[in-house]
This record gives C-alpha cells, structure tokens and sequence, in this order.
C-alpha cells in the first residue's frame, strides 16, 4: 500500500494529467471553458470567484515554498524554522479560509439561483465536492498539528518526498509515519490532480500569456461633424 500511494499514484495522476490535457485539446477545444453563468447572476459571483481566485492561489504558492524551497535556503536567508512556522501557519489559515468562503459562496450561488442550478452538471458537483475537500482536510491537517509555538515539520517528510518524486526515485519511506490527515490531505489532491482536464478547472491552463506580447490596439478619433472644406476639396 506504501509503494502503491506515494510510489504509484502520484505518476498515474500526473499521467491522467498530461493525456487528458492533450484528449482536451484535440478533441473537445470547445469545451475548454469554465462554463460561465454569470449571464444568470453576477452580483454574488463578482464576490465569490475573486475571493476564491485569490485564496487558491496564496494557498497554491504557499504549497510551492513548502514543498519545494528547502529549509536550508530559508535558513540561508535568516528566515529560521519558528519564523517560517509562523508565516506558513497564519498565512495558509487566512488563504485556506478565503479560499473555502469563495467557494462555499459560488456553491450556495448554484444552489439557490435556478438558471445557475439548471446549467449545473454532475461533473461540476462533483469537482466542488472533490475541491472543497482538499482545501478543507489541507486546513484541518495543519490546524489539528500545529500551534503556535510548533508544529508538523512537514519539510524533512512531505517536502523531500515531493522532491523525490521529479528524480523519478521516490522515497515511499518518509511517508510512513506522516499524520494521517496529512496523508489524506495528499492522497486527495493527487486525485484533484488527476482529474483537472476532465472538470472545468481546466481553464486554470488557459492563461492568455499572448496578450502580453500582442502589439496595442491604436484607436484614432474622428470628427463628430464633416468638415466643409474637406467635401470642398472632393467637389473639386
């Protein structure tokens, strides 16, 4: 069962990624898209998509410095193990709650809006199932294993796992004696992983990169009125 979670599944999901991305593309471009409903409602969406938006991105980047920045480097700049404990504890709590009150608002907008409900699938059901339980059991694990003197050192465990992973030799050991919630925490979001280009959350890799390269759309204004020496000049 160790091989087979932490030496087997994290390359299935990222399998599952990669080919469903290329299916996605090639077959089913059109479908490329969150679906959008705010035609049927936008008041409460211009509320709960940026707040969502933004918590699961300071919750993804705070996944990145955990996972892949080693503590040594952290060290290196003077930031020491309680210092990062701290940052990592109060910012992935504040990230986690803005994350899980922007998507417990987009949920409550499905439910009680009918236009909204009707466009929405059970693919969609069960992607918010699946996403808000991730977010969750992430924020349950680290609240029911730290405090604000310590906590879980995940970086000599998750984060050389993780790291061992991208050297194709995973180290299925450290994972052995993790908190279970941890464990849970990542047994889900290798699921999530896995299934991202078969759910909307596939717009995540639709970032429109080519605008930042695109030249500027020039706009040149024009007389309100014709100007009469202008139709003098054609007469002639």
């Amino acid at each position: 069962m160790n091989t087979l979670l932490w030496g087997a599944l994290p390359y299935v999901a990222f399998a599952l990624l990669v080919s469903g991305l290329v299916w996605r593309h090639r077959y089913d471009a059109f479908g490329w898209t969150t679906r959008s409903s705010q035609i049927y409602e936008s008041r409460l969406l211009s509320i709960a998509s940026p707040a969502f938006h933004y918590g699961i991105l300071f919750v993804l980047a705070g996944h990145l410095l955990g996972l892949f920045v080693p503590a040594s480097w952290t060290d290196a700049i003077g930031v020491d193990e309680h210092v990062y404990h701290l940052f990592s504890l109060i910012g992935g709590t504040l990230a986690g709650l803005l994350a899980i009150a922007g998507i417990a608002a987009l949920i409550y907008r499905r439910r009680t809006n009918a236009p909204v409900l009707l466009a929405t699938t059970r693919n969609d059901k069960f992607m918010y199932v699946l996403l808000l339980g991730e977010i969750a059991m992430g924020l349950y694990a680290k609240l029911t294993n730290s405090s604000f003197q310590h906590g879980y050192d995940y970086r000599t465990t998750i984060a050389p796992w993780a790291r061992s992973l991208f050297a194709l030799n995973p180290r299925t050991d450290l994972m052995t004696h993790v908190p279970v919630t941890y464990r849970i925490h990542a047994v889900l979001g290798m699921l999530l992983i896995a299934v991202v280009p078969y759910t909307r959350l596939v717009h995540m890799f639709s970032a429109p990169v080519q605008y930042l390269f695109r030249p500027y759309i020039v706009y040149r204004s024009r007389p309100t009125t014709p100007d009469p020496q202008h139709w003098n000049s054609l007469d002639a």
